[in-house]
């Protein structure tokens, strides 16, 4: 009488036995990815993995970075050998961020303490925030970005951390979002001025908010230290149910000679965990150009 699958051995068989990653069912080997692509995944897209399995999933699936993980979480990352490409937790919210003078001693203090966990870690990336407008016009969120962000920008270039604001669509998901779009973006990096200010560069979220994807990447891409992916529409699987072709994206990012991560950030649709594992592999199979 055969025992049971535990979780962890259905984890790991479903990652490994995903099309075209890891292991051939041809050759019989295991095949690595082709390296063009440093690979990540968001880690709030899998809610019902704890850390440690979501570790092992990416492990399995053949790369080895998370992203949007916070400080107690790290030492789990380290255990599994697992890069946090891109750290989280020093802002106050997707609504509350820099170009609101009123949160900038909240922001100012959980920044200048989260810059020396990163460092201290030894990663890199932390995320931040424009916040949403509030009646706010774009000249005055551009000012009070600048000048709050520059009064932990010295702590960030001394450490090596690069702060990463993400660009969000305002028409569907984040309604009022202020840098919700490629130009005031890269408006802010040129007032900043230094490598250590620059932006997460959403896919999903600019398809919707601009589209005109390659081109963007093609002629920006100084200002992008990161990417998140998902499907438009919908957020889910980014395969051919949506209308982005990610291995051309892929392509042109690969071409401007972008060495930082690609993490998946969709919702899967299937049912089952091991369905939802899966559609992580084959999505980082698409990507891996």
């Amino acid at each position: 009488m055969s025992r049971p699958i535990s979780r962890r051995e259905m984890i790991s068989m479903t990652a490994a036995g995903s099309v075209g990653l890891g292991f051939s069912r041809i050759t019989g080997r295991w095949v690595p990815l082709k390296g063009n692509i440093n690979h990540s995944v968001c880690r709030w897209t899998f809610p019902f993995l704890e850390i440690r399995e979501l570790c092992r999933v990416v492990k399995e699936t053949g790369f080895s970075a998370i992203d949007l993980v916070g400080p107690s979480d790290w030492p789990v990352l380290k255990q599994h050998g697992i890069d946090s490409s891109m750290c989280n937790g020093a802002e106050i919210s997707l609504t509350e961020g820099w170009n609101h003078k009123e949160f900038h001693p909240a922001l100012i203090n959980n920044y200048t303490e989260h810059i020396d966990l990163v460092a201290n870690a030894g990663y890199k990336n932390l995320i931040c925030f424009s916040g949403n407008r509030d009646g706010m016009d774009d000249e005055t969120g551009l000012r009070n970005c600048v000048e709050g962000i520059k009064k932990v920008l010295g702590l960030a270039e001394k450490n090596g951390v690069i702060l990463q604001m993400e660009l969000f669509n305002s028409k569907i998901n984040h309604p009022d979002y202020m840098c919700d779009n490629t130009p005031w973006g890269i408006e802010l990096c040129e007032r900043i001025g230094s490598p250590n200010f620059v932006l997460l560069y959403d896919i999903y979220h600019m398809q919707i908010g601009e589209g005109d994807i390659i081109r963007t990447i093609t002629d920006h891409h100084k200002w992008f230290g990161h990417y998140h992916t998902a499907g438009v529409p919908g957020r889910n699987e980014i395969d051919d149910t949506q209308e982005l072709y990610y291995p051309a994206i892929m392509r042109a990012i690969h071409r401007t000679g972008f060495d930082g991560y690609v993490a998946q950030e969709f919702i899967s649709t299937r049912e089952t965990e091991a369905g939802k594992i899966a559609s992580l592999a084959e999505a980082v199979a698409i990507c891996d150009i």
